[in-house]
């Protein structure tokens, strides 16, 4: 090979760079947007019942703790699924696991319809926790395989769903409640139908991996310094999140269209964040400063509102602040766990997504619970977990790996290898979507 052949070679791969780089974060294939739609739709379901929880809790004789559970047996079942759902997407294909965890909702939020005890939805809602770890850890591969752009931006796409979900998902639930809350499941589990059958028309092929993933990787996928640093920060940041989602209706003392214009205000900002602030923050910014800024920025948000919660208008401004500063730490977190290790990227999603769920999962139920010592306690026990994070991170020997990893990778989406490289980790609609090994 000449000198003349290397330099060509050169020129090729920073071309193709170039237009990588200038990819639009809407021009996608059809079956990016029929997985971002039912991952919208997913999300929707976890925003929905906020608005409704104090409705459920008065028809069916139900405390504030015991509806917490309606997102505690949805979040738990969710978290033990994630760490085998690569697993499954390896051997069953991911199109197939997708539209079976969108099947599975939809039974599931047929079940929390017609259910008439309190004990009956949180069953189902544990369903539901099944058929969403099936779906949201496969689509966000599938999204990230199929994207034009690089992996940063289809996670902004995913992100993005997820705060359209949660803005969506909580007036749909309360407009719904007015009327009765059974008719917010009836509707989520028609707009799920409409997820599956996009799923089944526009995306072709299994979409199996390379090779065989074997079921314990997850497991073995916390042992990186990186990987298990960053679920960690995962678990304590969720635990809040899922504090806000699962308590804020109860203090708000608003009507369910009330709590469900609240929590809208409360996507539209995550979405927001999730689309426009935080690709531009961390283009100019480290990403693990952000993480840093942006836990203390949370904590002392959840504080505010703490000491504000007996004064509604100041609370619904800190509520619409949290959903900014989610969608802010989301974006940040999913993207550098991508971006944080080699191993395909439906391993790491299924061990930092186990992880993270759990501490939803036990946040939820414990600091509803704490109510019981006045109406701010829940949101003062939400914002302490940001602290939990950074002395956790800071005292671990492992946070000089991660740092190092994540800002050498942090701008990967800039230094391709080649375009046969690329071209690899993209999901065409007539044939198989591949995952990056």
């Amino acid at each position: 090979m000449t000198l003349t052949d290397i330099a060509a070679g050169d020129r090729d791969v920073h071309d193709h760079q170039i237009v990588e780089e200038k990819t639009s974060l809407f021009h996608q294939l059809i079956a990016v947007w029929a997985v971002a739609f039912a991952s919208m739709v997913a999300f929707m379901g976890i925003g929905l019942v906020g608005p409704i929880l104090p409705t459920i809790s008065e028809d069916l004789n139900a405390t504030a703790t015991q509806t917490s559970f309606l997102f505690t047996s949805y979040l738990a079942v969710t978290a033990v699924m994630m760490f085998f759902t690569s697993w499954l997407s390896g051997r069953f294909g991911t199109r197939t696991v997708m539209l079976v965890g969108l099947a599975v909702i939809v039974v599931a939020a047929i079940g929390c319809a017609l259910s008439s005890t309190v004990v009956g939805v949180i069953a189902f809602r544990a369903l539901w926790g099944l058929g969403n770890a099936l779906f949201l850890s496969t689509a966000l591969a599938s999204i990230i395989s199929a994207s034009k752009g690089s992996a940063g931006q289809a996670i902004i796409l995913y992100e993005a769903a997820l705060g359209i979900g949660l803005a969506v998902g909580p007036l749909v639930g309360g407009l719904l409640g007015e009327i009765d809350w059974v008719f917010a499941f009836w509707g989520t589990a028609s707009l799920m139908a409409v997820g599956f059958v996009a799923i089944i028309t526009f995306v072709r092929g299994a979409g199996r991996s390379d090779g065989p993933i074997r079921i314990s990787a997850p497991f073995k996928a916390l042992t990186i310094p990186s990987l298990l640093i960053l679920s960690v920060v995962a678990f304590f940041y969720n635990s809040s999140f899922f504090v806000t989602l699962a308590y804020v209706p109860y203090p708000l003392g608003l009507p369910a269209v009330g709590i469900g214009l609240v929590m809208t205000g409360f996507g539209i900002g995550l979405a927001v964040t999730s689309i426009v602030i935080a690709p531009r923050l961390t283009s100019r910014v480290a990403p693990l400063h952000v993480l840093w800024m942006g836990l203390v920025v949370f904590a002392a948000t959840h504080a505010a509102a703490a000491f504000s919660s007996g004064v509604l208008p100041l609370l619904i401004v800190f509520v619409v602040l949290l959903g900014f500063e989610i969608g802010l730490l989301n974006t940040v977190l999913t993207e550098a766990v991508m971006e944080a290790t080699d191993l395909p990227r439906p391993v790491a999603s299924s061990a930092y997504s186990g992880v993270r769920f759990f501490g939803g999962a036990i946040g939820a139920p414990v600091g509803t619970s704490l109510a019981a010592f006045g109406v701010g306690a829940p949101l003062l026990f939400a914002g302490a977990r940001p602290w939990s994070v950074r002395s956790c991170c800071c005292a671990s020997s492992g946070i000089s790996p991660a740092r190092a990893t994540w800002c050498t990778r942090r701008h990967s989406r800039r230094r391709r290898s080649s375009p046969s490289a690329t071209s690899r980790r993209r999901m065409v609609v007539a044939g198989p979507p591949t995952v990056r090994r």
